[in-house]
């Protein structure tokens, strides 16, 4: 009798055609976390050069006291020194948070 008419829905290794990729992801615990943060800080990133383009719109405007601009700009770098810290804790680069946005550049 032969094999593939006894079980019909398995067709013989030599038959089988090559496996495509599956479509499925591959849930590694490492790579969930890389890539959660690497979204995270991502968007942190993009929010704190939002924060300093507006920080420095203000400053030449003159709308800030110099007390102002000194609390400003150290709390850009404590953010600045925290999404540095984060990136060594999930072993990214700044190219891996570099977004490009169109016609305004690269976030990075």
């Amino acid at each position: 009798m032969n094999a593939a008419r006894a079980f019909p829905f398995a067709p013989a290794a030599q038959d089988a055609p090559a496996r495509a990729p599956s479509p499925r992801i591959e849930l590694d615990p490492d790579n969930v976390r890389k890539g959660l943060g690497q979204l995270v800080l991502t968007v942190i990133e993009l929010i704190r050069k939002l924060l300093e383009k507006q920080a420095l719109r203000r400053i030449e405007s003159g709308s800030l006291t110099d007390e102002e601009i000194e609390r400003l700009g150290r709390t850009l770098l404590g953010l600045q020194e925290q999404v540095d810290w984060l990136k060594g804790e999930f072993g990214l680069t700044d190219h891996e948070l570099n977004l490009d946005l169109g016609p305004l550049g690269k976030l990075i």
